[in-house]
């Protein structure tokens, strides 16, 4: 399989080349899976959590690493608990038990090869939520997408050079719009009751100072993706994480700021679109994790 290779790590675009069974790769994770809690999430698009809420589980690690995570504790694998192949499948079951309306893998990219395995063993009869930051390679997305019903990928920048402030990766864009083009290519489907069954929802997270940025965004979904998948503009970004020295990341976005960037997105004929309220910017939906 493609992402059992012998020359080390290859599953993110870093391409680090590490041997995670002896040393952590640049996701800082090891080879074993990790997690920070899995349960009943009831804080995402209401087509994702439904009554029930989505059967989330937290994978540790992160080949992203933003400076303003707001899962920063678990994307810097500095807390979680280890799991094999096999446990991570009952929680599949569990959840499904427990009427979860799907399965949603929160920054799995570390560990896709792992998750492909604990998929061969159980396959949830409900659908199965790919949710990522967005910088994949695609030879990694074609081995798991048999297995994923919902795309739900961040598209975070436009720019080279902010990708590269707050994350590090001046290609992020580069390999987060070819994921995303791929990603929209699920058919849209949603049930009677309103869930999504199958398709792509790309998510972008307002940023202050940054909205000629969420334009190009923008621009990029509307000619490149348009209504094969729906948009989340978000508005809850809130001051988190490593940001001491980046003091225009130290408040929330301003109503104009958003705004602006909603109004733009409506101007280019964008109609399949989720909005946010301004009080999700709040710790308050930030999980409590269990390990």
């Amino acid at each position: 399989m493609l992402l059992n290779l012998n020359n080390g790590c290859l599953l993110c675009p870093i391409s680090c080349g590490a041997d995670r069974s002896r040393n952590a790769g640049a996701c800082r994770a090891g080879d074993k899976l990790k997690i920070a809690k899995f349960y009943l999430h009831k804080f995402e698009e209401p087509c994702i959590s439904g009554k029930n809420g989505s059967g989330t589980v937290f994978f540790c690690g992160c080949s992203l690493a933003c400076k303003f995570c707001q899962n920063f504790e678990v994307s810097r694998n500095l807390r979680g608990k280890e799991i094999s192949v096999s446990e991570l499948a009952e929680i599949f079951y569990r959840l499904e038990q427990d009427g979860a309306e799907n399965i949603n893998l929160v920054s799995p990219t570390q560990f896709s090869d792992k998750i492909i395995c604990a998929f061969e063993i159980y396959k949830p009869k409900i659908p199965v939520v790919y949710n990522t930051h967005g910088y994949e390679k695609l030879d990694v997305l074609r081995e798991i997408d048999g297995f994923i019903d919902v795309y739900l990928p961040d598209l975070k920048f436009f720019s080279p050079l902010l990708s590269k402030r707050y994350t590090g990766k001046e290609n992020y864009f580069e390999y987060a719009s070819k994921a995303i083009m791929f990603m929209s290519q699920k058919p849209l489907v949603f049930g009677e009751d309103g869930m999504m069954k199958s398709g792509t929802i790309v998510r972008h997270l307002v940023l202050p100072t940054c909205t000629q940025d969420s334009k190009r965004v923008i621009d990029f979904f509307a000619e490149n993706v348009g209504d094969k998948a729906y948009l989340n503009l978000m508005s809850q970004y809130t001051p988190m994480g490593d940001i001491k020295n980046f003091p225009e990341l130290n408040r929330k976005i301003t109503k104009r700021e958003y705004d602006s960037v909603i109004d733009y997105a409506i101007s280019k004929g964008i109609e399949k679109m989720f909005y946010q309220k301004r009080v999700s910017a709040s710790e308050e939906y930030v999980p409590k994790w269990d390990y």
